[in-house]
């Protein structure tokens, strides 16, 4: 399906088979001959075919074609290595470039897992089946790396780069100005909540993301273009309302510990999940493996906060109230 927003500037939507996202928003700037390619897709047919055909019904000869990748995640950045010619750019953020390069970024996560109370079968199949590992780019990949205040501009957008660091260590947004347009990826969405998930101790992804959501608020916005889902406008209310989204998260989190100390796969099995299993039990071991990112994201936030405390039981880490 493919829509005009304003003028060169359009939308295919592009589909994710067995995802509860259904679809990834890959945007599109053209001039007369150049084009710029906003978001790819997942590594696998059902994207090749439905971005191809509207890319070529867009008259987009992709060896005139750069690509802009908002962060690592295979629905964004998998497919670009099978449509990006010698010729093209690779517009990208460097924290998420050193993990799409990085040989041992999967196995890192095996300790942490099952010190945090993951279990080793449920994690081996975890990542077997995880959607990042089977769609992900099959090359390796050169990139040009944007920084924050870089532009990249394409017939009459200037679109001007912001780090939004949160649902990845390099999440990267674009914002036009003039036009008051704002291409989120996944750090703004609308009818559902992006995924701020953690698997390791050395980052604070959790408050990293609420204060990438302060720092854009005061951005004029007329237009949000995300990464999944319809576009909107209500660009504030919208960042007021994941805000308090998450601080509800937490003091669910909080409402879990006040029955005794928890290690995060335990807290994961008490949180509410907006998905159609009706219990912890049912959950796909990648599903688990989500939730429990998410979980340790909310502990690890405040635990920094000083709500939380954690301690060692049974060669495990568990969190209690402080």
């Amino acid at each position: 399906m493919i829509e005009e927003i304003l003028p060169s500037l359009y939308v295919i939507r592009v589909p994710l088979p067995q995802s509860p996202l259904k679809v990834i928003n890959s945007y599109v700037i053209k001039n007369r001959r150049e084009s710029l390619i906003v978001d790819t897709g997942q590594n696998r047919e059902e994207c090749m075919s439905a971005l191809s055909s509207g890319l070529k019904e867009l008259d987009v000869d992709l060896n005139q074609a750069d690509f802009f990748i908002t962060h690592l995640h295979a629905d964004h950045l998998g497919l670009v290595s099978s449509l990006a010619k010698e010729t093209s750019t690779i517009y990208f953020n460097q924290p998420d470039a050193n993990v799409v390069q990085s040989p041992s970024t999967w196995k890192e996560n095996d300790s942490f897992a099952l010190t945090h109370g993951f279990p080793e079968d449920e994690f081996l199949q975890a990542i077997e089946n995880h959607p990042g590992q089977r769609y992900s780019s099959r090359t390796h990949l050169e990139f040009d790396i944007l920084k924050e205040g870089d532009t990249v501009g394409i017939n009459n957008y200037s679109f001007k780069c912001i780090e939004t660091p949160g649902h990845t260590r390099g999440h990267m947004c674009l914002y036009e100005p003039d036009k008051k347009i704002f291409i989120s990826g996944d750090h703004i969405l609308n009818d559902i909540t992006p995924n701020i998930s953690l698997w390791s101790e050395d980052k604070n992804a959790l408050d990293d993301y609420l204060n990438s959501l302060d720092k854009v608020y005061s951005y004029e916005v007329e237009l949000v273009l995300p990464g999944h889902r319809g576009t909107f406008q209500n660009f504030k209310g919208r960042i007021q309302e994941l805000k308090h989204h998450h601080r509800a998260r937490a003091n669910e989190v909080l409402a879990i510990l006040e029955a005794g100390s928890r290690n995060t796969f335990q807290v994961a099995s008490q949180m509410t999940w907006d998905v159609d299993y009706k219990s912890w039990e049912q959950f796909p071991p990648h599903q688990k493996w989500f939730a429990f990112g998410e979980a340790f994201a909310h502990l690890k936030y405040l635990e920094e906060r000083g709500e939380t405390r954690r301690d060692i039981q049974d060669h495990k880490v568990v969190f209690s109230l402080k």
